[in-house]
């Protein structure tokens, strides 16, 4: 194997503060929706609220692209998730903070630092990038296209079955190859291999814990804001600030625990999200049926690499670059 010394290439400084702008563009009228939605809905229960702020957001999105396409407008991820995290701790010391205990204050500070020093080790970070030089047209026998199966068990090994094994996967995006790739995550401008995972996935119970702590505080100020509506009082634009921000973090804990749910259960069986996906291309996935007479072959999947649930958690837990 031969080594290039590549890695992601060095972004202009000046395009990164131009999407970053962006990003906080699109954040705040994200949010500015939401309040509006939340001011008009105040009495509208938390499923309404829900319904309402989905479609809104899929217009926004939609709007979102349209523009991409017009003006070439382009946003940073990354951005979007750390604005997103400074409105949100923003809106907690103005609104919400006040109404909740001194132990979950605590936590949620706490799980912010954690969050914000996670976000900047996972950014920045190497996920298992390897330096391979392809060796005639490998590089495009890496990426995805149809792979022969008699490569890896037969004859002698050579380089790209060598990285097969290795679980060593292309990135289109990075335009690397990613030792246990699993998926190129936007949020975090970033792959997610072997050297990350698990960091990924403490990050995703980090935002959901951080989340469901947001959540229990505003729910305390809606309910009391209720109290005082059904009294005849005006409800401040705090409340619906809260209401808002408390409806975005439920659509966010919503899909995060999904997710999360989806690599708890990728790791107990040792298999990637590409894996999973793509296993028809990769050759050590496929089990080829020995056809009867009259009858075709069928080729079926397979996991090499499942251990039992205990084994596999091990390997997870230390596995390193």
């Amino acid at each position: 194997m031969e080594y290039s010394g590549r890695r992601r290439k060095h972004r202009d400084p000046w395009r990164l503060i131009g999407r970053s702008t962006v990003s906080f563009v699109c954040v705040c009228f994200a949010q500015f929706a939401l309040f509006l939605l939340s001011s008009f809905f105040n009495s509208s229960n938390i499923i309404t609220l829900l319904f309402l702020s989905v479609i809104v957001l899929l217009g926004l999105t939609v709007i979102g692209r349209r523009c991409k396409r017009l003006f070439g407008l382009r946003g940073s991820a990354p951005a979007f998730v750390f604005t997103n995290i400074v409105f949100m701790w923003c809106v907690y010391l103005v609104a919400i903070r006040q109404a909740i205990s001194f132990p979950l204050d605590i936590l949620f500070h706490a799980e912010l630092i954690i969050l914000l020093i996670g976000l900047y080790r996972i950014i920045s970070g190497d996920p298992g990038f390897v330096d391979y030089a392809p060796i005639s047209n490998t590089e495009t026998f890496l990426e995805g296209s149809e792979l022969p199966t008699s490569n890896i068990y037969e004859g002698s090994p050579s380089v790209e079955s060598s990285l097969l094994l290795q679980r060593v996967r292309y990135c289109k995006y990075c335009h690397a190859h990613v030792k246990g790739f699993d998926h190129h995550c936007p949020a975090f401008g970033n792959c997610i291999g072997q050297n990350n995972h698990l960091l990924f996935m403490i990050l995703l119970a980090g935002f959901i814990i951080a989340e469901s702590c947001y959540i229990l505080g505003a729910s305390q100020i809606t309910t009391a804001s209720r109290t005082l509506d059904s009294d005849g009082q005006k409800v401040v634009w705090t409340v619906a600030l809260a209401t808002s921000t408390m409806v975005f973090s439920i659509l966010q804990v919503l899909w995060q625990a999904a997710f999360l749910a989806w690599h708890i259960y990728c790791v107990c069986f040792n298999i990637r999200t590409d894996e999973w996906m793509h296993w028809k291309k990769y050759p050590e996935f496929q089990h080829n049926t020995h056809p009867q007479l009259g009858e075709t072959g069928t080729t079926r999947y397979r996991n090499p690499y499942d251990k039992g649930i205990w084994q596999n958690l091990k390997e997870f837990i230390e596995a390193k670059g």
